[in-house]
């Protein structure tokens, strides 16, 4: 998940006079229907759709789109939200904590649940319905049986980071994917953050490569103002591990621009650089091809012996974009981050 950002507004008819009530920029207050049923989620949906088909000519589409989330949410899941809302005629926000995709329990307990702050921005952003079922109604009679793996594309960099992470993410998204799904003719859509790059390419895939009906759409990263990624476990960051955890975009920043003028990468340089950073522990730094996540062109074809962590020269060569991507910890939080590296000028 080609990257979009937040289209203008569309014209929900000939006749609509006032605020288009599509757009992500038509000021919005009211608190989204809550269902924690699948049965309730399908009536819902329906309901909105068939309101929505009776406002529509008949030669006009109607789409839905879902935003999958795990709640504590931030403006970077108000972007994916607004982005919705300006392409889809309902919008299903999801909120459930998936065990599956923790591998410490701590992690897991520890994760920010904020139910009526998230109702509340998802309100404000067109959210129709927020779909928050229980574990039961996700799991029935405890974790499933069959899941869906991952295979080698999940067990690299984040993956062998976090064994097992990526079979959670597919499983639970597979589940929504198929929860969520119109029992009309609509279109279909899921969002999903670029800033989780690996997660994104993977759910292409899976809907790929298993004939899910859904389009899958990315939405660009949301930075603070400083630069720093925004992440729902940016709120455990003390002062100065936030300070500190700007090594990140910074050199990936870095990296961009080299690239952009034809520089060679240096990525262990650039390593350097963040594991000299106080406070940081570097997990991984690469450069990877955005659909397949395999390392790209000179950084996989250097004969230093260091497999993915050897120096890339210039930029790879091929048709398309390469990404950077990085994982560290900053004091105990874990933060990810990635950015595109455009060919030469």
């Amino acid at each position: 998940m080609t990257t979009t950002g937040t289209p203008g507004p569309t014209t929900a008819g000939p006749t609509t006079t006032g605020p288009d009530p599509h757009s992500p920029d038509t000021p919005r207050s009211a608190t989204p229907l809550l269902v924690s049923t699948a049965a309730e989620l399908r009536r819902a949906s329906t309901s909105l759709l068939e309101a929505a088909r009776s406002r529509r000519p008949a030669d006009e589409s109607l789409s839905l789109g879902l935003v999958p989330t795990m709640g504590g949410l931030h403006e970077g899941h108000a972007a994916l939200a607004r982005t919705a809302r300006g392409k889809d005629d309902v919008v299903v926000a999801s909120i459930f904590v998936n065990p599956l995709q923790f591998g410490d329990e701590a992690d897991l307990e520890r994760y920010p649940r904020t139910l009526e702050a998230d109702l509340r921005l998802l309100g404000e952003c067109g959210v129709d319905i927020v779909f928050a079922p229980t574990l039961e109604e996700m799991y029935p009679g405890g974790e499933p049986l069959v899941r869906v793996r991952a295979g080698s594309m999940g067990e690299v960099l984040e993956g062998a980071s976090r064994p097992g992470h990526f079979d959670g993410v597919l499983t639970v998204v597979a589940k929504l994917l198929n929860l969520a799904r119109p029992s009309t003719t609509a279109g279909y859509r899921a969002y999903f953050g670029q800033k989780d790059a690996q997660q994104l390419a993977l759910i292409r895939r899976m809907v790929l490569d298993l004939n899910i009906p859904a389009g899958i759409e990315g939405v660009p990263t949301v930075r603070d103002q400083d630069g720093l990624a925004l992440s729902s476990r940016n709120r455990f960051l003390g002062d100065a591990e936030r300070r500190s955890a700007l090594v990140l975009s910074r050199v990936l920043q870095e990296l961009h621009d080299r690239a952009l003028h034809g520089q060679p990468l240096d990525l262990s340089g650039a390593r350097a650089k963040i594991g000299a950073e106080d406070g940081v522990r570097l997990d991984y730094l690469d450069v990877v091809e955005p659909l397949s996540f395999a390392v790209a062109g000179d950084a996989a074809g250097d004969a230093a012996g260091d497999g993915a962590r050897v120096d890339a020269g210039h930029h790879a060569d091929g048709p398309d974009p390469t990404l950077a991507v990085v994982a560290a910890r900053v004091g105990a939080v874990r933060l990810i981050d990635n950015i595109t590296l455009p060919r030469p000028e």
